[in-house]
């Protein structure tokens, strides 16, 4: 006992080197250990600019195997906000992914922040912007041939936000409508060629043209001469479609019905003379190549330049349909 007494004392001093060394061994082999698992930490905040919010993006990943951190990189682990918002995630959200993607979790070493916090980066699109697409727009295809036409307003209801990206976009006009007063438009925006959004504008456009108005009241079937009319610039988008710009168009033909002063003239209120009335004697025409016939017929409905009323053949007693040429002749098409 006193040996055994004595070798204690003579070795105590020993106890703490040897206590270390055990220690610091211990720690050799877990730190050997640990060096083969592949480490993944994730930022607590991070932006992206894509669709899917991918493990590779928000995270480092480390380790010796070069196709097992691919594979992680490439794991989605939710949906991104939209542009301009942000996602918070939990550390479940992580784990369970893994799993699902069958990753063996001991085999990682996983460093997971309390929240994450993933913004979705953005290009802003403002309304200032969109008012002067809208704005080009209109003067290279709406304004290009009216020298007096305008651009009184564009609305745009708001400012738009789009991914990151490679942007291009398309004005779009209403269709089957005339494009002048206040006129919607479609401005659609694309994304990496993909269609993403699309945001509506309203314009007021204003063309100034000379239209011919009545000087004075005009009755019904009033031939239209010089002194009827006259020209007054106006906004067309304030007039109705058919309007009349150039005087020659009125000149000569007659009013359908009676007009007050200062009317403005469409096409629809006036109309050309009859030429020919019922019971008129005319010459018809026949032609074909080479070959020409002519025969007297009987007008049975009056008819005015270009229309085509119905004759009867003097000889062949027949009725035949044939154009108005002027007030003594008629002319048959084959």
């Amino acid at each position: 006992m006193k040996l055994l007494n004595y070798k204690y004392q003579a070795y105590r001093h020993l106890f703490p080197i040897i206590i270390f060394l055990l220690v610091f061994i211990s720690e050799i082999s877990w730190e050997a250990e640990a060096a083969d698992l592949t480490r993944i930490r994730i930022l607590p905040k991070v932006q992206i600019n894509e669709e899917n919010i991918l493990l590779g993006k928000i995270a480092g990943i480390e380790g010796h195997d070069p196709l097992l951190v691919q594979k992680l990189s490439s794991i989605v682990v939710a949906r991104a906000p939209l542009p301009g918002k942000s996602r918070t995630l939990g550390k479940q959200i992580f784990q369970f992914r893994l799993k699902q993607n069958g990753i063996d979790l001991s085999q990682i070493v996983l460093h997971i922040p309390a929240e994450v916090v993933v913004t979705r980066n953005f290009i802003e699109v403002s309304r200032e912007k969109i008012k002067m697409l809208v704005s080009d727009y209109i003067q290279k295809n709406i304004l290009k041939d009216h020298s007096d036409g305008s651009i009184k307003e564009i609305q745009v209801a708001d400012s738009l936000q789009l991914p990151n990206g490679r942007i291009t976009f398309k004005v779009i006009p209403p269709r089957n409508r005339e494009l002048l007063g206040q006129i919607p438009f479609s401005v659609h925006f694309d994304v990496n060629g993909k269609f993403y959004k699309r945001v509506w504008a309203t314009a007021t456009v204003e063309v100034l043209a000379e239209v011919v108005i009545t000087k004075k009241p005009l009755g019904r079937h009033k031939p239209i001469t010089e002194d009827d009319i006259e020209l007054l610039k106006m906004d067309l988008a304030k007039l109705p479609t058919g309007v009349v710009t150039d005087p020659e168009v009125v000149l000569g033909k007659r009013t359908r019905r009676a007009i007050g002063a200062k009317t403005v003239l469409r096409a629809d209120l006036v109309e050309f003379p009859p030429l020919v009335k019922r019971g008129d004697v005319v010459i018809i025409i026949a032609e074909s190549e080479g070959l020409k016939i002519t025969a007297l017929g009987q007008v049975k409905k009056k008819g005015r330049l270009g229309e085509s009323i119905p004759v009867i053949n003097f000889d062949s007693k027949k009725i035949l349909y044939a154009r108005v040429l002027d007030s003594s002749t008629v002319k048959v098409e084959f």
